[in-house]
């Protein structure tokens, strides 16, 4: 037991205090997520839209999370990080009320664009904010914070939500509303107009090589299409999973958002212990051994049935989340310079946000035309080439780094 909480106690020393005041608001924030992974659910069994014509307005999320990522990493080396994240929390607040109030297609497409702009664009600020202040020797796990803060939140939204969806989908809006609004509130008080922020600047030796533009460095970009595609795999989650999960395991809103739950309480207590003992690893290759995990959850979901195989589905997958998309965070923020880190951040997020445009529309097209047992199946075939691609951008990086040498 003591060796287990020195563990815990080493993964968790030298990160800065904004670092922890950051994943605060974070944690705030992310307790309401509950309208997004609920939304096809209401439009199907409460508004009576089909699956494909909620798709397509999952879609509008997506296309309108695009604008916000990028924007919100453009704004952040303009206007800083702590304008953006706090007017994001505070618009997004109402917008997800509004959004409540909306009942035709046309109105909750509209209205969920422009949410979507607003509320994704705090993501890149957050993780930009979180690059700044932590050094680069922590900054792994200072992002793992803020994915920990997020997913611990995200084990209360779901659970929650799936027991407000029982009882009236109204309430989603509002408390998912209240809680963006109470996280603009304790952002403004903990950091009091952004004086607590304080860059930590980027070593002079690396500084020419990191000044490339996110647009023109190959590696970047091919590491960037390896992601939309298990992106469009892993948003999944949002779209047909929960679906299928009612429709052939016959579960009820609660248990699908309990999963959910167990997914954020796997990734709050072992994911930092588990970063801490692999950041000095090379980065790339622990990511393509997370993709094989992560793609497998999906693909051994029609060889079980229920809610113990769910479970242990979910259990796979989300080992192959931790391994994937803090190293693949680090990796980005360590290819950037200061003055350009919202971009890199910004060209991240937008790439899953594109992967949440296309992945319900075409995973939804995909379930209803062929199946969902062929839906799951392929993602596992995708899976292998997604992995064999990490593999080759290592041996870029490899490449790269003996040609500097």
């Amino acid at each position: 037991m003591r060796k287990i909480i020195q563990i815990y106690k080493a993964s968790f020393s030298g990160l800065p205090k904004q670092a922890w005041l950051l994943a605060l608001v974070v944690l705030v924030n992310r307790s309401g997520m509950m309208v997004i992974f609920f939304l096809t659910l209401y439009l199907t069994q409460n508004l009576g839209f089909s699956v494909t014509r909620a798709g397509y307005i999952m879609g509008v999320w997506g296309a309108g999370s695009l604008f916000g990522s990028y924007l919100g990493g453009w704004l952040s080396d303009r206007w800083g990080t702590y304008r953006v994240q706090w007017m994001s929390l505070l618009w997004g607040g109402i917008g997800f009320i509004v959004l409540g109030r909306m009942q035709t297609f046309q109105s909750i497409a509209i209205t969920l664009f422009i949410l979507a702009v607003i509320a994704e664009a705090f993501r890149p600020a957050s993780l930009t904010a979180f690059s700044e202040i932590c050094p680069p020797a922590t900054r792994t796990r200072g992002l793992v914070l803020n994915r920990m803060a997020a997913n611990l939140g995200v084990a209360v939204g779901p659970a929650v939500g799936g027991v407000l969806a029982r009882m009236d989908y109204a309430y989603l809006f509002w408390v998912d509303g209240m809680t963006c609004l109470a996280a603009a509130a304790v952002f403004i008080a903990m950091f009091q107009h952004g004086r607590k922020f304080k860059k930590i600047q980027t070593p002079t030796g690396t500084q020419r090589m990191r000044m490339l533009s996110p647009w023109r460095d190959s590696i970047f970009m091919g590491m960037m299409g390896l992601m939309l595609v298990m992106g469009m795999v892993f948003n999944q989650i949002f779209s047909t999973w929960p679906v299928y999960l009612r429709e052939v395991h016959l579960l009820f809103e609660d248990q699908i958002g309990l999963l959910l739950a167990v997914n954020a309480i796997f990734i709050v207590i072992l994911e930092m212990p588990l970063i801490h003992r692999i950041e000095n690893k090379p980065p790339i290759l622990i990511i393509a051994a997370g993709t094989v995990m992560l793609f497998s959850g999906f693909f051994i979901l029609p060889f079980g049935t229920g809610y113990g195989y769910v479970i242990l589905t979910v259990i796979l997958w989300t080992f192959g989340e931790m391994l994937v998309f803090p190293l693949a965070a680090t990796f980005i923020a360590g290819r950037a310079a200061d003055e350009n880190r919202g971009q890199y951040m910004g060209f991240f997020t937008l790439t899953f946000s594109l992967a949440f445009v296309l992945g319900p529309n075409l995973g939804t097209r995909i379930y209803a035309a062929w199946g969902p047992e062929n839906l799951w199946l392929g993602s596992g075939i995708v899976g292998v080439i997604v992995c064999l691609g990490f593999v080759r951008i290592h041996q870029a990086v490899c490449r790269k780094a003996l040609s500097i040498a």
